[in-house]
This record gives C-alpha cells, sequence and structure tokens, in this order.
C-alpha cells in the first residue's frame, strides 16, 4: 500500500493524476464535439439513449454525471434541435422516456468517430493487457469510493 505524506508530489498522487486525464479528456471533447454542435454532456446523452432508448431523465443525468435540473435543461436543448424526443405525457409514472431521433442518430454516429479518436490517442501506448488491466483497477478505485465506509475493508498498518 502506497503511503502519501503531508506535502507530497501532487505528480505521485493517483487522484491527481486521474483529474489531469479527466480535464485533458474534457478539453479534447470539448474541441472536437464543437464541430458537431454538441456539447460533452449532450453527446453523453445520446450515446447513452442509443445504448439504452426510453432512459429516463434521472437515469440520464446519471450517466452522464450531471445534475437531474441539468439534464431537464440538456435534453430540452436536444429536443429543440430535432435530436431526441419525448412523448407530452408520461405512459406510466412520472418520467417522460426519451428516445433519439434520425437525425439525433446521424449527430451521433458522426460525432462518435471524432469521440474514439480522442481515445484511440489517449491510449495508444497500452497494449490489450494494459488496456483491460488499467480499466480492472479504475472499476475497483470506483467502487471503493462508491462503497459506504463500514463496507471497505480495514487497513492495518505493519
Amino acid at each position: 500500500m502506497r503511503q502519501v505524506s503531508n506535502g507530497a508530489d501532487l505528480g505521485r498522487l493517483v487522484g491527481y493524476q486521474l483529474k489531469r486525464v479527466q480535464a485533458a479528456l474534457r478539453s479534447a471533447m470539448d474541441a472536437a464535439l464543437r464541430r458537431h454542435d454538441l456539447t460533452t454532456p449532450q453527446y453523453a446523452c445520446l450515446e447513452l439513449l442509443d445504448q439504452r432508448p426510453g432512459l429516463s431523465n434521472a437515469e440520464l443525468a446519471r450517466g452522464a454525471f450531471v445534475t437531474r435540473q441539468s439534464m431537464n435543461v440538456l435534453l430540452r436543448n436536444l429536443e429543440d434541435a430535432g435530436l431526441v424526443e419525448r412523448p407530452a405525457s408520461a405512459p406510466q409514472g412520472r418520467a417522460l422516456p426519451t428516445t433519439l431521433t434520425a437525425e439525433g442518430r446521424a449527430r451521433l454516429v458522426a460525432a462518435r468517430g471524432d469521440v474514439l479518436e480522442i481515445e484511440q490517442r489517449m491510449t495508444a501506448h497500452l497494449d490489450a493487457e494494459q488496456a483491460d488491466l488499467l480499466l480492472g483497477h479504475l472499476e475497483r478505485m470506483t467502487n471503493a469510493l462508491e462503497a459506504r465506509p463500514r463496507d471497505l475493508p480495514t487497513l492495518t498498518s505493519e
């Protein structure tokens, strides 16, 4: 287990490096998606709807890492642009299931190539085994942070 002390070199902190990668990725995606008249959260929303049509506002917000209020605005903008559609009233409950329009799917497909090129550039130095290992580590880190403190294993110092 790595020890972190006060005054540690930021470059040696995993959280700091993850944030640097996230910021660089977001910047690259924002620039690429601008050419498609999309924002990164809008692109994420379109991808989610392509994979799982009919998701609710709350489900889309969780998947795109935005608040429900932000997702409401985002969906209205996508609707106004003709990229998604929602029924006027909920078929059951209160959730309005959202789906891509033909224009939304076409815009997504056009943008996806640019996003996948960014992903390729970001991971070009990794072979398939290293990429799988990294993905596994990232998943375990996420699970550790999402776990309630009582669910975490205890660490003992030796």
